[in-house]
């Protein structure tokens, strides 16, 4: 696993050219989408399939998820957003408040922001003691791989934005008034402490990045080349998994609507 600082952010797509290979990999992922549900091929129903979400505010999380699902029936995916938990949450281990957002065989769910806020925010901010984000590395490895191990196929992301980039997207919210929305004082907060949130970042590719679930560091300079990436990934992934387990994927391809 490459440091944040090796990620190479200079990447562009031209317009034409990410507009295309969007489009192909859409298309790629219905038919993925209706294979993995049993729709077509051979009619079998395929493995659940969940795509996290991780990254710096601002980093083009929401435009990302935005492109994966376009395509989708709404009622064959799940998006779910994790922000503070709550007090009845915090009652319980922090695993706990995933569990409900699972996606069973034959579904779909992807996480805006997950678990790994307790070895990011919560540490960072003091919301969980040294010990308790100390022990959640292993706590989540070993989650993420009973979740593998009963067929789940987990596809991790990390959209890595450069500071300057990061700093011009604030910028560019506060003075767009139908972007203001988006940024809080707290996103200022946390952008005053990225040396910090940076370390931890670091901390959490290096020992949560396993053979079962592998993190995916995107460059996210360049939005176009971000979602091209996000979703080829996402199709890669489900394509492995399905030749292995013996699926058909030889089968037309159905038409994006307009």
């Amino acid at each position: 696993m490459k440091r944040l600082s090796e990620v190479d952010l200079s990447g562009k797509l031209p317009k034409k050219e990410a507009a295309e290979r969007l489009d192909a990999a859409l298309e790629r992922l219905l038919r993925l989408r209706l294979i993995l549900g049993g729709q077509i091929g051979d009619k079998r129903i395929g493995p659940p399939l969940c795509v996290v979400f991780e990254g710096w505010d601002a980093s083009g999380k929401g435009g990302a998820i935005k492109r994966l699902v376009r395509p989708l029936d709404p009622r064959h995916v799940r998006v779910a957003q994790f922000s503070a938990p709550t007090y009845d949450e915090k009652r319980h281990h922090f695993l706990w408040r995933f569990w409900p957002a699972l996606p069973g065989w034959g579904g779909m769910a992807v996480f805006d922001r997950s678990w790994y806020g307790r070895v990011l925010v919560e540490r960072v901010e003091g919301f969980a003691t040294p010990e308790q984000w100390s022990r959640a590395y292993e706590e989540i490895v070993e989650f993420e791989r009973t979740l593998v191990a009963e067929g789940m196929i987990m596809v991790k992301f990390w959209l890595h934005v450069s500071d300057a980039e990061q700093l011009r997207r604030f910028q560019d919210r506060a003075t767009d008034p139908l972007r203001t929305w988006k940024l809080t004082d707290e996103d200022w907060r946390n952008r005053a402490k990225r040396p910090e949130y940076e370390a931890a970042v670091e901390d959490m590719l290096a020992r949560t990045d396993h053979p079962k679930a592998p993190w995916h560091v995107v460059p996210g300079d360049d939005k176009r080349l971000a979602r091209v990436m996000v979703v080829e990934t996402v199709c890669a992934a489900v394509e492995a998994e399905l030749t292995a387990r013996g699926h058909t994927l030889d089968v037309p391809s159905p038409q994006l609507d307009d």
